[in-house]
């Protein structure tokens, strides 16, 4: 099937979602001709044809297809998704304004290139348990990431006294933090058990081609797991918790899309 068509709608419809969300956003009100429950369902139309489009260029009948740009845009899929699932409950749709730009941004990279790298040709369910954990891993601390970054943004303004219109629309800050330890902690309990599953289920996670992608993951995990210790035993918050969210999720992104990228990209591996 040509991606062309339908991955243009669902930029398009990304896009749309996104801009909706910025103006609501800027303006601290509703008032931008769509309400909230409107704009999540056009961010919900993009997240289906974006499915449609990678659910038969991954699965294929030769085998796992994981190249960098495929497997970047699912990352992206599977966080817009998880953010329209998490705004049915929580305040976090102003987090699909970057969620939402990045899922157009994997799109537009994957039509412009749509080298493949398939992994296996038979794909067993405990390699394919490993990699949907590590997926949903990724993704929902890289919602944390975004959290954290918007409420940076939020105490900034709040100690600069500037409580705009674009703070008015935003959760309180206690909110806003407990919302990004609850993305951590989930995050960090599928972070660990990916790397169970990577263990029990592959043959050497410590081979030449993924040592630094074990390395890494393990590092992240460290950082992530002494944030949490010390949002529990220290009460760390505000900016500590800050950057050690972003640094923790620099190198969970370094050991995939790192290793990702030298092997395919550069060496053509």
């Amino acid at each position: 099937m040509n991606a062309q068509l339908p991955g243009i709608l669902a930029i398009t419809l990304y896009l749309l979602a996104g801009s909706l969300l910025t103006l609501r956003l800027v303006r601290g009100n509703f008032e931008t001709g769509c309400n909230r429950n409107q704009i999540i369902l056009i961010g919900l139309g993009a997240i289906v044809i974006h499915t449609s489009i990678l659910y038969p260029s991954i699965l294929t009948s030769s085998g796992l297809n994981l190249g960098f740009f495929y497997a970047a845009s699912l990352i992206a899929l599977t966080t817009a998704l998880l953010l329209i699932l998490a705004s049915l409950f929580e305040p976090v749709e102003n987090l699909g304004i970057p969620v939402f730009m990045l899922a157009a941004l994997s799109i537009a990279l994957l039509l412009v290139n749509p080298e493949q790298h398939l992994l296996t040709g038979t794909a067993s369910w405990q390699l394919e348990a490993h990699i949907l954990t590590s997926l949903l891993a990724y993704s929902i601390l890289g919602l944390a990431v975004i959290q954290s970054i918007l409420l940076a943004v939020q105490d900034r303004h709040l100690h600069n006294r500037q409580p705009g219109g674009f703070i008015r629309a935003l959760p309180p800050l206690q909110v806003m933090e407990s919302l990004l330890f609850q993305m951590i902690a989930t995050g960090y309990a599928l972070l660990t058990l990916a790397l169970v599953t990577g263990i029990l289920f592959l043959e050497d996670i410590f081979a030449q081609h993924l040592v630094h992608k074990t390395v890494l993951s393990i590092i992240a995990w460290l950082v992530f797991g002494i944030l949490l210790w010390g949002r529990w035993r220290f009460g760390w918050r505000g900016r500590v918790a800050i950057r050690w969210t972003i640094g923790g999720f620099i190198f969970l992104m370094l050991a995939y899309f790192g290793s990702k990228f030298v092997l395919e990209l550069v060496l053509n591996r």
